[in-house]
């Protein structure tokens, strides 16, 4: 596809590696150096891990592979308090009615234009209030335009977004999140070391990894190449099966890329065009969210619209197949 593509971040063909190295990408509010893992806390709701739930798997009487592990949804680029955003949001109550879910997973851009931490009420806590009186937990990241005030902080530290750092982790079941800070200003250095221990001493059978920014999208903002050179080698070494993202506003969902599946769900509150990659599975520029149901082999995946009606459905296997992507097109 010709689109035209905007980089969010001016570094070219350099890897983050090289800038980190090179002193040109600076720390944010996180001082290198042990500090950081005072900024990233690890909560913990019962890991299942690997051999014990093999052997759940392995017993008939224990354990079934279509039971239910973990149900929960996805949404980004929500925080407007316009139409739109209401519309998802009643989508994704009428959604919990017959699917019943505790978490949402709020990928950035939490709060328009310029995340005023007084304006939670009308872009968080007014359009999600059904949500949020059923004990429905959201976890956040920042997005580019939540760190133009006060670099993010007030939004870290407000209750609501549940976020125990700029990153942070944290478990539901068999299932591991990780979440980064993917702004320019972000603490690279130290992030990445963080996301490497975090990963290679987890026992979850599912990692999940979410984001504000994309790695390979179709949309208008296109692949994100220092992404793609940094954090999917992470992902591959450690098998990291899905990556969820907004920034891109629109439903995206790629094929399995060197075992990681690529999700934008930035439809939460406004669409952009989306086109199509020789790896999209599916793609669309619709108001919407994602919703995922987590089983022992599996991971269902639905696009849901501001109808009602799943638009997409697709099914993440616990050992994903490899597709190597050309690399005339990153």
């Amino acid at each position: 596809m010709s689109l035209k593509r905007r980089k969010f971040i001016s570094l070219g063909s350099f890897s983050f590696i090289n800038f980190i190295n090179s002193g040109s990408i600076k720390s944010g509010s996180i001082k290198f150096g042990p500090a950081y893992l005072a900024s990233s806390i690890t909560t913990f709701n019962r890991p299942i891990f690997a051999s014990e739930l093999q052997s759940q798997i392995s017993s008939k009487d224990r354990s079934n592979k279509n039971d239910l592990l973990l149900r929960f949804i996805s949404v980004a680029d929500t925080g407007t308090g316009g139409d739109g955003q209401y519309s998802v949001a009643q989508s994704m109550i009428n959604y919990r009615r017959q699917n019943p879910y505790n978490l949402v997973i709020l990928a950035g851009d939490n709060i328009y234009t310029n995340g005023e931490i007084e304006k939670i009420n009308s872009v968080f806590e007014r359009p999600y209030a059904s949500l949020l009186k059923q004990g429905i937990k959201f976890y956040s990241v920042l997005g580019n335009h939540d760190i133009r005030t006060a670099n993010g902080e007030p939004q870290v530290k407000y209750f609501g977004f549940n976020m125990q750092g700029r990153y942070y982790t944290f478990y539901h079941g068999s299932v591991q999140f990780f979440a980064l800070d993917t702004n320019h200003n972000a603490d690279w250095q130290n992030q990445l070391i963080w996301l490497e221990k975090e990963l290679s001493n987890s026992k979850a059978i599912w990692k999940i990894v979410f984001g504000h920014h994309q790695i390979y999208s179709s949309g208008v903002y296109g692949v994100n190449k220092p992404f793609i050179d940094v954090l999917t080698p992470l992902f591959q070494k450690y098998g990291v099966q899905l990556y969820i993202n907004g920034h891109e506003h629109n439903y995206e969902r790629t094929r399995p890329i060197n075992g990681t599946t690529y999700m934008v769900c930035g439809g939460g509150a406004n669409t952009r065009p989306v086109g199509r990659s020789e790896w999209t599975e599916y793609s669309a520029s619709k108001l919407s969210f994602a919703a995922y149901n987590v089983y022992a082999d599996r991971i269902e995946i639905s696009g849901i619209g501001t109808d009602n009606e799943v638009f997409d459905r697709g099914v993440i296997p616990l050992n994903s197949g490899h597709l190597q992507v050309n690399s005339r097109l990153i």
